[in-house]
């Protein structure tokens, strides 16, 4: 198993047709979730914002191609009747299941569709890679690549599959993950858990620096495992949802390069955040590594507006890592060599590591290059 049916108690299926995908993930279980905080909510995030203070799951079904957002209303009852119609086919109640929706907004849901793709995919529910990678497959919109997840911890696992490629900023983005885990842990410990996993892996991760209405991350856990320590299951679960946000950063839409920041120095680890995403979201940066011009001028400026006090004469910045390891700054002095630094930007990968000088805090931020492939795509996204 790469991912979910990883996880004792699991079960999942899909299919894809054309643009429209539909995945079903059955799991019983304490459960979790946390939402865009985009004014602009979804009628599927809506709907399970209020679901969720249950504190309980046992199944979730999600469709591609049409997020059901800023669809008012209608939309809100259709997301409820997507829900019964699972429910239906899974012999559960509504309040049993949960939704998500992906794909482009101001368009209704075709719940013929949905409900036909229902009882095709629910009598395939399985326990097996070929079940998680179905699943998988079925929630892509611009995703070039399936993203799965899978953390053995002790005795527990923790595992996850994600889509996300692009409309990705703090904050989450066009992203739905669904996590699962064996660890039993009751539903207000899984909430911080979650939130605090979510605050380091998704919400630092910046393709384009659009927030989505739909972006939701759930997690169920189905106690299979028994009790587990409560900081080993914080460290699996932070692994897991960190290994699906750079999946998701590497994939974003007409990118070539995964963009790493890592912030060190800082006043605490709220500055040290705000300075790595403020740096992968920079265009200038994002278009420098997509270059591979080493214009590493531009990732001090971006540090400089993200709203953190440090001395600018005292920070040391430099590129790549191991064999590539090039200092560009050091304690405020320029000692940049562009040759070794442009060759620290060949590959798939463009590490830059900022110390500010200014503290103990530090974090991490991912990010991807910025081509003229995203403006194709998105350019033409409903055409």
């Amino acid at each position: 198993m790469r991912s979910i049916c990883a996880v004792r108690g699991v079960e999942a299926a899909g299919m894809k047709e054309g643009k429209y995908g539909l995945a079903v993930i059955r799991a019983s279980g304490t459960a979790a979730a946390t939402f865009t905080s985009n004014l602009v909510a979804a009628a599927p995030v809506l709907e399970m914002q209020e679901a969720m203070e249950a504190g309980r799951l046992d199944a979730i079904v999600i469709n591609s191609g049409c997020a059901n957002a800023y669809t008012g209303e209608r939309g809100r009852a259709d997301a409820t009747e997507m829900r019964r119609v699972a429910a239906a086919a899974l012999g559960l109640e509504p309040e049993q299941v949960g939704v998500a929706s992906t794909g482009v907004i101001g368009r209704y849901l075709d719940l013929d569709l949905i409900g036909r793709q229902c009882a095709e995919v629910v009598p395939h529910l399985a326990h097996s890679e070929e079940a998680e990678t179905a699943a998988a497959r079925a929630i892509m919109t611009t995703d070039l690549v399936e993203k799965h997840a899978l953390v053995e911890a002790d005795g527990f696992t923790v595992a996850g599959i994600c889509k996300g490629s692009g409309m990705i900023a703090p904050n989450m983005g066009t992203m739905l993950a669904f996590i699962y885990t064996d660890a039993e842990i009751g539903a207000d410990d899984l909430r911080a858990s979650l939130r605090s996993a979510v605050r380091r892996s998704f919400n630092r991760v910046v393709v384009d620096g659009d927030e989505s209405t739909n972006d939701s991350a759930f997690c169920t856990a189905t106690g299979e495992a028994g009790p587990v320590p409560r900081a080993a299951f914080d460290a699996a679960l932070e692994a897991c949802c960190i290994s699906l946000a750079k999946q998701i950063a590497a994939d974003g839409e007409g990118a070539t390069k995964l963009l790493e920041v890592q912030v060190v120095g800082a006043p605490d680890e709220a500055a040290a955040e705000a300075v790595a995403r403020t740096v992968v979201a920079s265009p200038l940066v994002k278009t420098a590594v997509y270059g591979e011009d080493p214009n590493w001028g531009r990732v001090v400026a971006a540090a400089g507006r993200a709203g953190v006090r440090f001395d600018p004469d005292a920070v040391s910045l430099t590129i790549g890592e191991g064999p590539t390891l090039t200092e560009l700054v050091r304690d405020g002095t320029i000692v940049s060599d562009l040759v070794r630094a442009k060759t620290a930007m060949q590959g798939k990968r463009v590490v830059f590591s900022l110390d500010l000088a200014a503290g103990e805090g530090a974090a991490v931020a991912w990010g991807c290059d910025l081509t003229e492939k995203y403006v194709e795509i998105n350019g033409k996204y409903t055409t």
